[in-house]
C-alpha cells in the first residue's frame, strides 16, 4: 500500500480524464467473493479513467480487495455478548457494546448492536479491512460505525448481504474533528463488494471520509439530515449502485484549504441523488467520465469551479441552475450571460463537455458558467426556465461550439448563443408565442429534411441549437408540430402536419437580452 499519495490538482484531473475508452478488464474494481483461500476482483465494466491512474492519484488500488480468507478475524456483534470467533482477537477489544480493532487486517462483523459502536482505532501505516456480513450497528449517543485512525479503511459488503448504520439524532461529542456521520472516518476510505448497506444519518451527514473516499462497488442507500456522502479530498465513483437522499448535499468533495483537493469524479456506477441543497458538488473539480448519474431533486444540480461531462449519462433536474461553474477558489461578480463577452465578469470558471449525454431540467439557469463553456463532443439538452430573468444558457465569457449535440430550450428573455470560437453552426428560433409542454418543433432545410427535431417538456418560448446536421449559411424553415421520435426530447421527426413559422440563417444570432447579450432572434 502506498504511504505517500500524490493527489489530483485541477491540471493533473483534466489530463487523467483523457485517457478516455481505457479499460480495466482484468483489473476490475466491482466485488470480491470472499471466500475460498483467497479473494479477487473482478469487473467487465470499461472505466473512462485507467485504475492506473486512479491508484497513482488516490489511495485506492485494486489490490485493496485482495486478501487471504484464512487470515480473517470473525468478530460477532451481539449486545452485551460481542466476541471474537474464530482468528487472532489480539487486535479486538470489546467493552460493553463498543468494539475497537486497533491493527492492520481483515475483520469480519455479523450480528447486530442495538445502541452500541465500533471503532477503529489502528496506527498510521495500518491498513483496515472490515467486512459487514449482515451486520447491524445501530446508536443512541453517536455515531456507530467510527475510524478514528488507520492509513486506510476499506469497508467491504458481503455478497448477497445487507447491513445498516444507524446513528443518534444528537450526538453526546459534538466536539472539534468528533464524528458528525453514520460511517465517519478519520483516514482514507473505500467501500465495495456486491453487498447491500443502509446508512441512516440521523444527526448530520451519511458517509463522511475525512481524507479520500473511494465507492468501489456495493449497493448502498443513504438518507441523512445534512449531507449524503461526502469525501473531503476527494470523492470518486467507479461502480455499483448509490442512492442519496439528504437535507442538504447529496454528493459532495469539499476541501476548500488544499491545493488541488476538493475533486469529484464519476468514473461508472449508478449515482441517485435527492438533495435540499446542491446535488452533486466539488471545491475544485466535478468530473463525469462514465455511469449513470441522476439529480432527481436539487437547488442546484451540478455545481464546481470546473464542470466536465466526459461520458456516461447526467439526468439534472434543478430548483435553480442545472449546472453551475461557480465558486471554488476564483471570484467573479455574479452569473450573467454572453456571446463572448459581454459586462459581467469571466471568472476562472468552465464548463467542458466533450462526451456523453448531459440532460438539464431547470427553473434557474440550465448550463451556467461564471466564466466559459465549451462543447466538443457528447449531447447537451437544457429544457431551461419558464421566466425571462435565467436563460436555457448562461455563460459570463465565451460560448465555444466545435462537435455535439446543443439543444437548450426556454424562456426568451436571456437567451446565450454559440461565440465567435465556435466552428459548428447553428440556430437561434424565438417564437412569437410560448408553446406548452409536450410540443414539438422541427428545424428542415429546403428540401423539407428535418435537421432538429426537438419535442419540449415545459413551456418554451426559444431554441438554440446546433450539430453537425446545421450548414453555416445554409437557409432553414422552423415548424411546430408534426411527429418526432426522441430519446432525451431530440430525434427524428415528420412534417406531416406541421405548421410553418418562418425561416432563419445557420449561423445568425441576434444578440438583444441579457447581462453580456444575447437572446432575440427571427420572432414569427
Amino acid at each position: 500500500m502506498k504511504s505517500l499519495r500524490t493527489h489530483l490538482s485541477v491540471a493533473a484531473l483534466a489530463a487523467t480524464i483523457a485517457l478516455t475508452g481505457c479499460s480495466v478488464a482484468g483489473t476490475g474494481v466491482s466485488a470480491i467473493s470472499g471466500s475460498g483461500t483467497s479473494s479477487t476482483a473482478t469487473s467487465g465494466t470499461a472505466q473512462a479513467v485507467s485504475l492506473d491512474t486512479l491508484a497513482a492519484d488516490t489511495h485506492y488500488d485494486a489490490d485493496d480487495l485482495t486478501w487471504d480468507a484464512a487470515s480473517e478475524v470473525a468478530v460477532t456483534l451481539a449486545d452485551g455478548a460481542s466476541s471474537v470467533t474464530s482468528g487472532s482477537s489480539d487486535a479486538v477489544t470489546v467493552d460493553g457494546d463498543t468494539v475497537t480493532i486497533s491493527a492492520a487486517g481483515t475483520y469480519r462483523l455479523s450480528g447486530s448492536l442495538s445502541d452500541g459502536q465500533v471503532v477503529v482505532a489502528a496506527g498510521e501505516e495500518d491498513v483496515v479491512r472490515i467486512i459487514l456480513d449482515g451486520a447491524g450497528i445501530t446508536s443512541s449517543t453517536g455515531s456507530p460505525f467510527v475510524v478514528q485512525s488507520a492509513n486506510e479503511a476499506t469497508v467491504y459488503l458481503a455478497d448477497g448481504t445487507t447491513s445498516s448504520l444507524s446513528d443518534a439524532a444528537t450526538y453526546a461529542d459534538q466536539g472539534t474533528d468528533a464524528p458528525n456521520a453514520a460511517l465517519y472516518s478519520m483516514a482514507d476510505l473505500t467501500i465495495a463488494g456486491t453487498g447491500a448497506l443502509t446508512v441512516d444519518g440521523n444527526y448530520n451527514d451519511g458517509i463522511s471520509a475525512k481524507d479520500g473516499l473511494v465507492l468501489a462497488a456495493g449497493t448502498v442507500t443513504v438518507e441523512a439530515a445534512d449531507d449524503g456522502i461526502v469525501g473531503k479530498d476527494y470523492a470518486v465513483l467507479l461502480d455499483g449502485a448509490y442512492q442519496v437522499s439528504a437535507a442538504g448535499d447529496g454528493f459532495k468533495s469539499d476541501n476548500e484549504e488544499d491545493e488541488g483537493r476538493g475533486w469529484v469524479l464519476i468514473n461508472g456506477g449508478t449515482l441517485n441523488v435527492a438533495a435540499g441543497d446542491d446535488g452533486i458538488k466539488a471545491y475544485n473539480t466535478l468530473t463525469i467520465a462514465a455511469g449513470s448519474t441522476t439529480v432527481e431533486e436539487s437547488e442546484e444540480g451540478l455545481e464546481a469551479q470546473h464542470i466536465v461531462m466526459q461520458g456516461g449519462t447526467a439526468t439534472v433536474t434543478a430548483n435553480d441552475d442545472g449546472v453551475n461553474a461557480s465558486g471554488g477558489s476564483a471570484t467573479s461578480a455574479s452569473s450573467g450571460g454572453g456571446m463572448g463577452g459581454g459586462s459581467m465578469a469571466v471568472g476562472d470558471y468552465t464548463v467542458e463537455v466533450t462526451g456523453g449525454l448531459l440532460t438539464i431540467n431547470s427553473q434557474g439557469d440550465g448550463l451556467d458558467s461564471n466564466g466559459n463553456a465549451s462543447i466538443s463532443g457528447g449531447t447537451v439538452v437544457v429544457n431551461g426556465p419558464t421566466n425571462s430573468g435565467n436563460g436555457a444558457l448562461d455563460v459570463n465569457g465565451e460560448l465555444a461550439v466545435t462537435g455535439g449535440t446543443v439543444a437548450a430550450a426556454g424562456s426568451a428573455g436571456m437567451v446565450v448563443t454559440p461565440g465567435e470560437s465556435s466552428t459548428q453552426s447553428g440556430v437561434q428560433v424565438t417564437l412569437g408565442s410560448t408553446v406548452p409542454a409536450g410540443a414539438v418543433i422541427q428545424v428542415a432545410d429546403s428540401a423539407g429534411t428535418v435537421a432538429a427535431a426537438f419535442v419540449t417538456t415545459k413551456a418554451t418560448a426559444s431554441l438554440v441549437f446546433s450539430s453537425a446536421a446545421i450548414t453555416q449559411g445554409k437557409e432553414y424553415t422552423v415548424y411546430t408540430g408534426g411527429t418526432a421520435t426522441v430519446s432525451a426530447g431530440i430525434g427524428e421527426g415528420s412534417l406531416d402536419g406541421a405548421t410553418e413559422q418562418g425561416t432563419l440563417t445557420a449561423g445568425e444570432y441576434t444578440a438583444e437580452q441579457g447581462p453580456g447579450g444575447g437572446g432575440g432572434g427571427p420572432r414569427w
